[in-house]
C-alpha cells in the first residue's frame, strides 16, 4: 500500500493543532482541501484516524501513522543535508521535564537548529521520571529521562546529574521554622511541589528525616513560579542550583541543610531507528549538559 505523503501532512497537521482551520493555514490550503486529503487517508486505511472534537485527536491508528509520517520528514531531511540539498520542514518531537526545560535544554535545541536548519520542536513536558512513557508509547523520537537502562527500540546516553538543594526565604524560616529544622518541624511546614508526579521534596525529607506524613502543599506547575515561591517565603521546596544561585546569593534564600545538594541522573534515550537522522541533536543535547549538568 502506498501512503500519500499529502494525505500524512494534512493528518498531522490536524493533530498538530487539534483544529482543520489552522491545519490548514500551516499547510497553506483551505479547510477544505484538509478535510479531502484526510477523508481519502482514512478511506484508504478503512478507519478513522481522527476524532473530530475539539479538539481533534488521534485514534489509535491516527497517532502510528503521523508518528510515521514525522519520521518520514526526519529521515528525508538528512538525506537531503548529506547530498548538500535544503531539506523542507521537519519536525522532532521530544519529552523533557520542566526544570531541564528552563535551564539548558532551550540552549541545546538552538545549536541543534543550526546544524538542522529548517526543523521546530515539539516539547512534552514530564516529570523525569515519566517523560520514557512518551518514547514507550511511540509519542515522541527522543527525551530526557531518569532512566538509565535502554528502552526498547532505544539508545539511552548518561548526560549527568540536574543539582537541587532544598531552600526557603529566611522570613519563611523565621514564620514556620523557629524552634530548627527537623523532621517535626519541617512536616509542619508548607512545601511546595511542581504537580502530583512531583517527588523530588518528599524524597529528600524522607533521606534525611526517615519516613513521616508529608506536609501541607502548595502545587505550583511552573519552574521559575517555584524559585519566586520560595524566595516569597510561600513554602520550602527543591530548586534547580542553576535558577536558585542569585536567590541564594542575595540572601533570598537560605539553603534549609548546608552543602547537601540533591543530584537528579538524566540520560538521553533516542529511538534507535531515528539515531542517525537525530546525530545534531544529539551531539548538542550532550553539549549543553555538559555545560550546566554535574557528574552523576
Amino acid at each position: 500500500m502506498h501512503l500519500d505523503r499529502g494525505q500524512l501532512a494534512a493528518l498531522a497537521a490536524i493533530l498538530r493543532h487539534g483544529a482543520f482551520d489552522r491545519a490548514a493555514a500551516e499547510l497553506g490550503i483551505t479547510q477544505s482541501a484538509v478535510s479531502q486529503r484526510l477523508r481519502g487517508l482514512e478511506e484508504r486505511i478503512g478507519t478513522a484516524l481522527v476524532r473530530r472534537g475539539p479538539p481533534a485527536t488521534a485514534t489509535e491508528a491516527g497517532a502510528h501513522l503521523a508518528r510515521h509520517a514525522e519520521e518520514i520528514g526526519l529521515l528525508e531531511a538528512r538525506t537531503l543535508r548529506r547530498m548538500g540539498l535544503t531539506p523542507g520542514p521537519a519536525r522532532i518531537r521530544l519529552a523533557v521535564n520542566a526544570d531541564s526545560l528552563a535551564t539548558w535544554i532551550p540552549a541545546a535545541l538552538a545549536g541543534a537548529q543550526r546544524q538542522m536548519p529548517g526543523t521546530t520542536f515539539e516539547i512534552e513536558v514530564d516529570d523525569q521520571d515519566h517523560s520514557a512513557r512518551w518514547l514507550r508509547e511511540g509519542r515522541v523520537s527522543a527525551a530526557v529521562t531518569s532512566e538509565g537502562a535502554s528502552l526498547q527500540g532505544c539508545d539511552a546516553l548518561a548526560l549527568g546529574a540536574l543539582r537541587y538543594r532544598a531552600t526557603a526565604s529566611p522570613a519563611f524560616l523565621r514564620d514556620h521554622l523557629p524552634e530548627g529544622l527537623s523532621g517535626p518541624t519541617l512536616r509542619r511546614a508548607p512545601m511546595l511541589v511542581f504537580d502530583d508526579k512531583d517527588a523530588l521534596q518528599s524524597d529528600w525529607l524522607r533521606h534525611h528525616f526517615g519516613p513521616g506524613p508529608l506536609p501541607p502543599t502548595h502545587r505550583l506547575p511552573s519552574t521559575e513560579g517555584f524559585v519566586l515561591a520560595a524566595e516569597a517565603g510561600l513554602g520550602w521546596g527543591l530548586n534547580p542550583e542553576a535558577l536558585m544561585s542569585p536567590g541564594l546569593t542575595a540572601g533570598r534564600l537560605v539553603e534549609l541543610i548546608p552543602d547537601s545538594p540533591w543530584d537528579t541522573p538524566l540520560f538521553w534515550q533516542v529511538s534507535r531507528l531515528l539515531a542517525p537522522a537525530l546525530a545534531p541533536l544529539t551531539a548538542a543535547i550532550r553539549s549543553a549538559a555538559r555545560d550546566v549538568l554535574v557528574p552523576a
